[in-house]
């Protein structure tokens, strides 16, 4: 198991204090797993059952070609699961790294898993044969800042073949010099090359391309402290290189922001092809492209939204869901609800996976579980 060094790890007070309330509204309710998943409401036909218990932290997928799912944490661990018998309950559970900077990005490609810390991307390669005994990890790029808030990162590769990366702006709102703050940037595969594909993002947990455009989609997450309902988050649509999405002057395409949108028109800025709960925590988002669900769900984005976390209401702790019709987005609907009980929340969705048969894996970084939905006349 490998143990890596880091640097930049303090956090500062008011992430504590997020990452306390955090804690404390997760730790209402202890139901097991079981009764969980009865409180989960779903359309007709679908069910949700365990994957996987006991996956600490578990955020974000990435799936190798011989069938190892890779799953990240904001903690200091990437697991490796397998399922060799392939009856959709993972019979093995590795370890494949420790000590890391809140590695909450995964991604694999030709044989090699991608692991994104706050400030690094690094590249374990050959990983499928060497699940028991990893291999030392080569540093791809440590060209990010450290900044620990917004500063955990999703990433993904693109139609492009290359390798998307987001850095979370280091605050609730503001501005800075650093032109790499509150963007996506992308890169080569072996790091070179580096540049912003898009501006003005708070902070995106979860992004995927259109199966058929082939274009960039993406949730972002609003700012806190205007109230219970400003601003919604947003799923936006990215076709193009060098668009700006209006943070941190201006929110959901039309709310001007009263610290740093002084002398600033939203209509200067791409407004959100979809805007979503306020304060839901909209994090990973995937295009349903299986055969499995009904005609309807094919090339709908599923979203996950982790829940608020001030917001006097709780909102979010479910999956949705937005249908388009062409590049526009037409409705935004519940798919499954329930990990939200009058005594807490029971989980919190964090990303979306689509397995090779059409069912769909969603990681839960409170329950420490991972879920499998399924559909069946």
């Amino acid at each position: 198991m490998l143990s890596l060094s880091h640097t930049g790890r303090s956090l500062s007070t008011l992430f504590i204090t997020h990452l306390l309330l955090f804690s404390l509204a997760c730790s209402q309710n202890s139901n097991t797993p079981a009764s969980n998943l009865a409180s989960i409401k779903l359309p007709p036909g679908f069910k949700i059952s365990i994957y996987a218990e006991d996956v600490k932290g578990a955020r974000s997928f990435a799936q190798g070609s011989n069938g190892t799912l890779f799953v990240s944490t904001r903690g200091e661990q990437v697991y490796a699961l397998r399922d060799t018998n392939r009856d959709f309950r993972p019979d093995q559970k590795f370890i494949i790294a420790s000590g890391l900077f809140m590695p909450n990005g995964v991604a694999f490609r030709d044989g090699s898993l991608y692991v994104a810390e706050v400030n690094r991307v690094l590249r374990f390669d050959n990983i499928e044969s060497r699940l028991a005994n990893p291999p030392e990890p080569v540093v791809v790029s440590s060209a990010f800042p450290s900044d620990t808030w917004h500063g955990w990162k999703f990433i993904r590769f693109g139609p492009d073949g290359k390798l998307y990366i987001p850095v979370g702006a280091p605050c609730n709102v503001c501005e800075r010099e650093d032109q790499r703050y509150a963007t996506i940037m992308r890169m080569n595969i072996d790091g070179s090359g580096l540049e912003v594909f898009a501006r003005g993002i708070r902070n995106t947990v979860g992004f995927d391309w259109h199966p058929i455009t082939r274009e960039l989609w993406f949730t972002d997450n609003g700012r806190d402290m205007l109230g219970d309902d400003i601003p919604p988050d947003e799923l936006n649509h990215a076709p193009n290189l060098g668009m700006h999405f209006g943070f941190p002057y201006c929110h959901a395409g039309t709310i001007l922001d009263p610290e740093e949108g002084d002398g600033k028109n939203c209509l200067m800025y791409t407004p959100p092809a979809q805007r979503l709960g306020p304060h839901v925590a909209s994090l990973g988002m995937r295009f349903y492209t299986g055969s499995m669900f009904p005609p309807e769900y094919r090339n709908r984005i599923f979203i996950a939204e982790h829940g608020s976390w001030n917001r006097s209401k709780p909102i979010g702790y479910r999956i949705t869901t937005v249908r388009l019709e062409g590049n526009k987005a037409v409705a935004y609907e519940v798919f499954a609800e329930g990990w939200l009980t009058s005594s807490g929340p029971t989980g919190r969705p964090v990303d979306i996976e689509q397995l090779s048969d059409g069912s769909l894996l969603v990681s839960d970084d409170h329950g420490d579980r991972i879920y499998r939905i399924t559909y069946s006349k």
